[in-house]
């Protein structure tokens, strides 16, 4: 499925868990990015966020972000 998209995730994060599992059944593909190992996605993420790490943040094609979304809000951000 068109548009591939970045996953800012954490292991422990079961909304992360989830939103990967539905995506996967979907065929949209992503990138996903452990803000817990990476310092300068962690900072991206915050920024996005209002200052909070919160996760699943995904990050579009576009450059636009939505935190938590829906599979819905996915896949119309990428077209499906």
């Amino acid at each position: 499925m068109a548009g591939n998209v970045t996953m800012y995730s954490t292991t422990w994060c079961g909304y992360c868990r989830r939103l990967k599992g539905q995506m996967d059944r979907a065929g949209i593909s992503y990138t996903e990015i452990n803000i817990e190992n990476d310092p300068e996605s962690a900072d991206f993420v915050e920024k996005a966020n209002n200052g909070n790490q919160t996760v699943p943040t995904v990050l579009f094609p576009d450059g636009s972000t939505l935190t938590n979304p829906s599979l819905a809000q996915v896949k119309e951000k990428v077209g499906a």
